[in-house]
């Protein structure tokens, strides 16, 4: 028996109003926009305000995206927030969120996975709705990363920003090739020390900095995320010539342009926001899929390829046909 069909119905997003350029930060870091632009193609980030929290960009964006499915927070059976930077250690804030939407109904918890946590949130959604544990799904990439860097580092505070994107995931019992047609996940502690946060409850009752070896999570991620893709396109029964759009986690142009050129995409088909949003982390697939549904390049029916590597190292790939049957 044929498992239903797990549709992704809309998007939504959310930027914080504060805006960094480079010049900007070129004025307290030891770096300049012509340093920042060749290395990341990075030119601005937004940064999240002083009263403001992870579940306050993640309530925004879910607004958007219950309100372009047309359904309300009451409907939605579970509410999945992938994010690094929760309000608290604990409770999770998907449950924090919950409240904010009124989604009484829900069930709520994070996941933890990084620059990959929407994709692992996506899996992980997909693979509940269709054991039976409800019908729809809110998945929801927010971060507040601003919060985890060392503004004294050129080397990591330059590549971040914060923000939010959800999706809302419907059942569908009778729409074949529509939706999430594959999705695969990986990960490796063998490498956690490339790309790491110095802090944490257990170890030193900090939040920490971010670390990173930069050359080494550029290698590890063009090899990992070539191979990862090409999986997902196997388990789908498809080719790359039959994705419309490719939206990448959007961790600098360098890695985006080498998927393009190995994937074989025109330049056109494929959605870059890093140079204005810069590294948002669980956040930067849904940021990128929303601004390219907004601006009407993604269309319904038109089938997305997204992938992403993170700090663990975990990293994954998923295809949908975006929308729904009409």
């Amino acid at each position: 028996m044929n498992k239903p069909t797990v549709l992704m119905t809309s998007v939504g997003s959310y930027l914080p109003a504060k805006v960094v350029t480079n010049e900007t930060l070129s004025s307290f870091v030891d770096t300049d926009d012509a340093w920042i632009r060749r290395r990341t193609g990075i030119a601005q980030r937004h940064i999240v305000a002083d009263d403001e929290t992870t579940s306050d960009l993640a309530c925004a964006a879910a607004k958007k995206a219950l309100s372009n499915a047309r359904v309300l927070g009451e409907a939605i059976d579970l509410i999945i927030v992938a994010t690094t930077t929760p309000d608290n250690t604990f409770p999770s804030t998907a449950t924090k969120l919950q409240h904010m939407l009124g989604a009484r109904n829900a069930v709520a918890f994070d996941v933890q996975a990084v620059c990959a946590g929407f994709v692992y949130a996506l899996d992980i959604a997909e693979a509940m709705l269709q054991a039976g544990r409800g019908r729809r799904a809110l998945v929801v990439g927010a971060e507040s990363f601003s919060k985890l860097l060392d503004w004294e580092d050129r080397t990591t505070c330059v590549l971040f920003g914060d923000g939010a994107g959800a999706v809302v995931l419907e059942l569908a019992d009778d729409a074949p090739d529509w939706g999430i047609r594959s999705s695969v996940l990986h990960s490796d502690g063998a490498f956690r020390d490339i790309l790491y946060v110095d802090g944490g409850p257990s170890s030193n009752k900090a939040v920490g900095h971010v670390r990173m070896e930069g050359k080494e999570v550029f290698r590890h991620a063009v090899e990992k995320l070539a191979e990862v893709m090409e999986e997902a396109l196997q388990a789908a029964g498809m080719t790359a010539a039959e994705i419309d759009w490719l939206v990448p986690h959007q961790a600098n142009i360098r890695i985006i342009d080498a998927m393009q050129k190995k994937m074989d995409m025109p330049r056109d088909r494929v959605v870059r926001t890093v140079e204005n949003h810069a590294n948002t982390s669980a956040a930067s697939i849904p940021l990128a899929l929303a601004a390219a549904v907004d601006d009407g390049r993604i269309k319904n029916g038109d089938v997305v390829a997204m992938e992403a590597i993170g700090g663990g190292l975990v990293w994954g790939a998923a295809l949908v046909k975006f929308g729904r049957p009409q």
